[in-house]
């Protein structure tokens, strides 16, 4: 730990705490889904908060209470996940708290709030660095590792005045408060920007969005036609046995669906063809091309991409429809654009078939009947034109907000580094000498425990010495 306020001690977390214990499973007990006795898990623990709904586990059988003090938690109670990753996962035991127990993954830290509060620990196992500070001496293996009771009890601690205490879990609830509000902010943003793509698409293909381009420019309305009508055959490709591994640059390589997604088309999702088979030209993208998943769960059935570029020698599989729109009646981008709408991909999870969620279809003659409002080639031109331009701008906003959530992100981390070094509350103890000197001092502080702890031990020792 970097040098702290000379007012300030460092002690153990076995020294200041009442108790650091880790959880227990009651032998030949297994986990049930109902039962008397709840137990939390490592996954109860959700964004520094105890899910207590979340996914119950019980013991289903009747334990004498003395097993069962081991790992019985109460209000107030740090726990911190000891098991991972992810490590060092923590919260408070709320006083609204139903009667629990732990297991072995987590471990508790009990303190008494006259000499530490337990805020002010959850704020420091937050932090993080005590497991950080550990991390080369971690057992278990590289899926699992674990933190022992002894590492959680050697825990460094530090300890301020009592008062400064009170004034950094002050100042951390007040200025996390404001960082969770911002971070929230944020985390909205890219669904308002999803809606807004949405919006604009709805009123690209419905004519309201070009609605005075076409009168300033004398063009008549769209009109009515279908999908058949305005596209090329529609042809689907071959799926052979590939290597797991995409293609190099160089060799063939067959799409996966994957590399369908909504308006985009993701080359890189692909497998090699093995050098054993002959690859078929007839296949192969192309820029221009439009895709669309004819088969798959519901969620990836009908999903539709234009390809704007792509490498040589990628093939269409056969779980995917390829087509274009007819130069004379319009621009395949349009299409992309028109089948991305709200109302159209209504339509198109109307067409869908299928006995069950994991397995649908898209028939090409329920496809290619298909009604659509097609507006004249220019206006296509037009719409395409504008909601590039919209589309790039909200793409600016996204890569803007993830670099901003980024920074939020780590600023969590570094204002709590920051009040664990003491920087959070110098001008503080400087204005407030008082409070932190003298029998409010960290060192008297812990004089108090470790003299409440002698006196504890003397009477435990009294009270097992046999009657005179």
């Amino acid at each position: 730990m970097s040098q702290l306020p000379k007012v300030w001690v460092e002690v153990r977390a076995e020294d200041i705490c009442d108790k650091v214990q880790s959880g227990s499973t009651p032998s030949n007990s297994p986990f049930t889904e109902s039962g008397d006795i709840p137990y939390l898990k490592v996954y109860n623990i959700v964004n520094q908060k105890i899910a207590f709904d979340y996914r119950k586990q019980f013991v289903s059988m009747e334990i004498h209470e003395e097993k069962l003090a081991r790992s019985k938690v109460f209000p107030n109670d740090v726990l911190m996940n000891i098991v991972g990753p992810p490590l060092g996962k923590v919260a408070i035991v709320t006083s609204d708290y139903p009667e629990w127990n732990i297991n072995q993954a987590i471990t508790l830290f009990r303190t008494n709030n006259a000499f530490l509060l337990n805020k002010f620990l959850f704020y420091f196992l937050h932090e993080g660095s005590s497991v950080k500070s550990i991390h080369g001496e971690l057992k278990g293996s590289v899926g699992q590792v674990n933190i022992s009771l002894s590492q959680c009890r050697d825990f460094l601690v530090p300890l301020p005045p009592l008062a400064e205490q009170n004034r950094i879990v002050e100042k951390l609830d007040e200025v996390l408060a404001q960082v969770d509000t911002i971070k929230t902010r944020l985390d909205g943003i890219p669904a308002i920007l999803k809606r807004f793509r949405q919006s604009l698409l709805a009123a690209a293909v419905s004519g309201r969005l070009t609605k005075e381009w076409r009168g300033s420019n004398s063009i008549n309305e769209p009109l009515r036609k279908k999908l058949g009508d305005v596209i090329t055959k529609i042809g689907q490709g071959w799926s052979p046995k590939c290597e797991n591994t995409p293609a190099e640059n160089h060799a063939w390589g067959v799409i996966k669906t994957s590399s369908v997604q909504n308006i985009s088309f993701w080359e890189h999702e692909n497998k090699a063809l093995p050098t054993s088979l002959e690859p078929r030209p007839e296949h192969e993208l192309f820029a221009g091309d439009i895709l669309i998943t004819r088969a798959g769960p519901r969620v990836r059935c009908g999903v539709t991409a234009f390809v704007e570029s792509t490498r040589a020698k990628l093939m269409i599989c056969d779980k995917v429809y390829r087509f274009r729109v007819k130069e004379a009646e319009g621009h395949s981008k349009y299409l992309v654009y028109l089948l991305n709408a709200p109302q159209y991909l209504a339509e198109i999870e109307k067409m869908k078939t299928g006995i069950s969620d994991s397995g649908m279809n898209l028939t090409q003659s329920k496809f290619k009947q298909f009604s659509l409002l097609w507006p004249h080639k220019e206006e296509q031109a037009e719409i395409i034109c504008l909601i590039d331009q919209y589309f790039a701008f909200a793409d600016t906003i996204e890569a803007q907000v993830k670099k901003a959530q980024t920074r939020v992100d780590s600023l969590t981390q570094a204002i709590l580094a920051k009040a664990f070094r003491g920087e959070l509350t110098a001008d503080w103890r400087a204005a407030n000498p008082d409070l932190i000197s003298g029998d409010n001092s960290a060192e008297a502080l812990l004089a108090r425990i470790q003299a409440e702890r002698a006196q504890s031990a003397k009477k435990g020792r009294k009270s097992t010495q046999p009657a005179p």
